[in-house]
């Protein structure tokens, strides 16, 4: 199997652990906190991020770099340019168009998945 092939089979499988983290406090956020249905969204986003890149650099991408915090900072400024094609893609199917809200958000991570893997690939793991 090709290499990068394997590594966004990888990628998928923690970005799909990351649905559930990201699912879980966007949630409690939105419906438990009552807080912004976006601020929300980018709360779970950011959490989920932040469990994706312990996994990833472990088990996807098996990084060595030492200058952990710079790859973290690297991964989270990749991860906000998702965030930014996530709450575009939430807007637009949920906010214009008046898709459900949550099938919105599975939309929405589904657009931001190719960007993330490719600049993580590319810029963060490299």
């Amino acid at each position: 199997m090709d290499e990068i092939f394997l590594k966004f089979l990888k990628f998928c499988v923690v970005g799909g652990s990351g649905v559930f983290v990201d699912f879980g406090f966007t949630y409690v956020s939105k419906e438990v906190l009552k807080i912004n249905k976006y601020i929300s969204n980018s709360i779970g986003f950011i959490i989920a991020a932040s469990s994706n890149y312990i996994l990833n650099r472990i088990w996807t991408f098996a990084s060595n770099d030492v200058n952990i915090s710079g790859e973290y900072f690297r991964f989270m400024i990749v991860s906000a340019g998702g965030l930014l094609i996530n709450n575009a893609i939430l807007w637009l199917l949920h906010g214009k168009f008046g898709y459900n809200f949550y099938l919105s958000k599975i939309g929405a991570i589904a657009g931001a998945t190719l960007w993330n893997f490719l600049l993580n690939y590319l810029f963060t793991f490299n």
